[in-house]
């Protein structure tokens, strides 16, 4: 008998599950990886710009402190997305995105059941800029939730971007 063998997506979103315990948001520990012709070129995780001071140094969370509800406000936090991150670290290899392809786990810190880590609007637009052909998030419950920038293109050139149905926070 031949053992199954995990699929692409499944091995590479593992991988980026254990890259979002790197986190340091008491909110969400969420992973991002990119892969291109197969090969993992960079990675990020959910954390303080180099050098500085992350929430977990600093013993609290400063959206919570202020009230801030999730998925809003984002200039309060003094963490960088996890997507952000991975494509800053490709810049700063030089390393081309285009084609590749984006892999997120999101969940709660410590918790072993993951979230939809659908894209924030921002990170949305950068994925989008970077070229990136097809982005693979965990799912809440298990599985994945799979885009094709394509898709987000098209709907985005017929509606309003804020017209997106599919909301980090809303699945």
């Amino acid at each position: 008998m031949t053992p199954q063998r995990t699929s692409k997506d499944e091995y590479y979103l593992g991988i980026a599950r254990e890259v979002s315990t790197r986190s340091t948001c008491f909110r969400r520990a969420i992973g991002a990886i990119i892969v291109r012709d197969d090969q993992i070129i960079s990675t990020g995780y959910v954390g303080a710009p180099r050098k500085t001071k992350d929430s977990l140094e600093h013993g609290y969370c400063l959206r919570d402190r202020l009230g801030v509800p999730h998925g809003q406000r984002y200039e309060l936090c003094r963490s960088v997305h996890a997507e952000q991150n991975a494509i800053i670290n490709a810049a700063r290899a030089g390393v081309s995105l285009l084609g590749g392809d984006m892999y997120i786990y999101g969940g709660a810190p410590g918790a072993a059941e993951p979230i939809s880590a659908v894209p924030c609007f921002i990170c949305k637009k950068m994925i989008v800029n970077c070229g990136l052909g097809r982005v693979v998030c965990s799912k809440a419950g298990g599985g994945t939730l799979v885009f094709r920038l394509e898709d987000w293109i098209r709907d985005w050139q017929e509606r309003d971007i804020l017209d997106d149905q599919r909301q980090y926070g809303k699945d």
